[in-house]
């Protein structure tokens, strides 16, 4: 977990789930300064912090920490600490090539999915998080995409985690739509990715069509609500807003060679959308 030195901005997101109570705290940096935002059912949060370092045993914002084992928070009206079972990470950088590249938005995966234990106490109210399911990612760069769709899950009937992205991505003086995705399931990674050749089939906010080879992925997706405010990054600064959903419906189909690997449903997808300029 080390900072890459670069100008702009540096963010973590940290998920916690169990069943419909859901908790993600958001600590970065940027140049307009250090914060931990937080987004839950109930809605959003964002807390100035005077200091934020980063080593390899983890993160400190103030009196929080962030690392592989949990998390500990102390903010005003918050506080928990939640123990973190083994990260499962993906085989490789989700940004493939493109990691050699000065990107706008790097995007990194550092688990799909791990065990809870613990709680946290948030405006007096105890939410456990004991047998649930976390999920962990970063970003860094100067500014997010102008329009994109965000969606990760990995609370289903049976172990699946999916992550997935489709942006507007500025590269070497043009434009293109880049698309990543990793799902894990019953152990296994399938990646689909702009850089391996997969065709975005159909796109819209509540439908993702996606091909790669004999590979074949439906995603429909049915917020709950149109998102909290979350803060984000513009330029290297936090003076951009975006909106997340916290329990989106989701129903996700996986084909390869033209048989079925998965139908599943959840209710606890997180889920982001950006409409280009003029959508």
């Amino acid at each position: 977990m080390s900072m890459s030195g670069q100008k702009g901005f540096e963010g973590w997101y940290f998920k916690h789930q169990k069943g419909d109570d859901m908790v993600a705290f958001i600590p970065g940096t940027a140049e307009s300064g250090a914060f931990i935002q937080l987004i839950s059912q109930e809605g959003a949060r964002q807390f100035e912090i005077s200091n934020l370092t980063v080593r390899d045993s983890g993160i400190r914002a103030d009196g929080c920490w962030f690392s592989r084992q949990g998390c500990h928070i102390s903010l005003p009206g918050i506080s928990g600490d939640i123990t973190y079972g083994p990260f499962a990470p993906l085989g490789s950088d989700i940004m493939g090539p493109f990691r050699f590249f000065p990107m706008e938005c790097r995007h990194g995966v550092l688990s799909m999915a791990h065990t809870l234990q613990g709680s946290a106490i948030m405006d007096g109210h105890l939410h456990s998080f004991d047998g649930g399911l976390g999920y962990a990612e970063k970003d860094s760069g100067t500014s997010f995409p102008r329009s994109y769709l965000w969606m990760q899950c990995n609370d289903f009937p049976e172990p699946c985690s999916i992550m997935v992205s489709i942006a507007h991505i500025p590269f070497c003086g043009c434009f293109f739509r880049g698309c990543i995705c990793a799902i894990l399931y019953q152990g296994r990674e399938h990646r689909l990715a702009t850089y391996r050749g997969v065709k975005v089939q159909s796109f819209s906010p509540e439908h993702i069509c996606l091909s790669q080879g004999r590979v074949l992925l439906e995603l429909d997706m049915a917020p709950s609500h149109v998102g909290h405010p979350l803060r984000a990054p513009q330029c290297g600064k936090m003076s951009n807003t975006i909106r997340e959903s916290c329990n989106a419906h989701l129903r996700a189909r996986l084909w390869k060679r033209g048989k079925p690997i998965f139908d599943l449903q959840s209710d606890h997808a997180a889920y982001e959308f950006v409409p280009s300029h003029g959508a």
